[in-house]
């Protein structure tokens, strides 16, 4: 078999299920959240992602690269990657049995509803899909983030479904080059700490004042509710 350079295994994780909520009236048809099927792919240098797919009810919604995180107990979040479009306007268009100009790349976080099987791309304040690795605790995203002038590195805490950021310090002054400029957050629990680890610089950790969470989880849309 031909390789077309670089590969990576979207690797179909183990299956969330959506369990229907009891009603007196009448039960409500619940839905089924699963990690996908395995598959290779090429993909660029840039991209690199390596990962699991997104189905609800067997439909494939999103293709994901990387470990999920559980926010709630029917709540998740898990990194997109996107297929993206590589043609330049003079490349031959696709054709049957050509392969066309297609490469794979690290996308934003998306955060998957167990219950009511809603997808939703989170707007993380100065992610950066090429330099933000993203460390996970309770409902709070820590990384190091680029602001859009593309000049300066960002220590982020971010909480899902908050406006603001958390906590947004400046670390130093980004030159738009090699993307580990950041290594992986590391997170405490008592005090609420976080330490940041800028490549070639030293460490810097940030108390946080512990909040509520404050995502909201809607209801099933296809629940059927009392009668009144």
């Amino acid at each position: 078999m031909r390789m077309f350079g670089w590969f990576v295994v979207f690797l179909i994780g183990a299956a969330l299920f959506a369990f229907p909520a009891e009603l007196s009236a009448a039960p409500h048809k619940g839905h089924t959240v699963v990690l996908g099927a395995a598959r290779k792919v090429p993909y660029t240098k840039a991209g690199d992602p390596a990962g699991a797919g997104v189905l609800v009810d067997g439909v494939l919604k999103e293709w994901t690269t990387g470990d999920s995180h559980d926010v709630t107990d029917r709540s998740f979040v898990v990194r997109r990657a996107i297929r993206l479009n590589d043609a330049l306007p003079g490349d031959q268009p696709e054709a049957a049995g050509k392969p066309g100009h297609w490469v794979w790349q690290r996308g934003p976080w998306l955060l998957v509803d167990r219950v009511t099987g809603h997808v939703l791309a989170l707007k993380l304040p100065e992610y950066d899909p090429a330099v933000s690795q993203v460390s996970w605790f309770r409902d709070y995203a820590a990384y190091c983030g680029v602001t859009a002038s593309g000049k300066s590195l960002y220590a982020v805490v971010a909480q899902v479904a908050a406006r603001k950021a958390v906590l947004a310090k400046k670390l130093e002054a980004f030159d738009g080059g090699h993307p580990d400029v950041c290594g992986s957050a590391e997170w405490q629990r008592e005090p609420l700490r976080i330490t940041f680890h800028p490549a070639g610089k030293d460490a810097v950790s940030f108390d946080l004042v512990p909040g509520s969470a404050v995502l909201v989880e809607d209801a099933d849309e296809g629940a059927e509710t009392q009668p009144k």
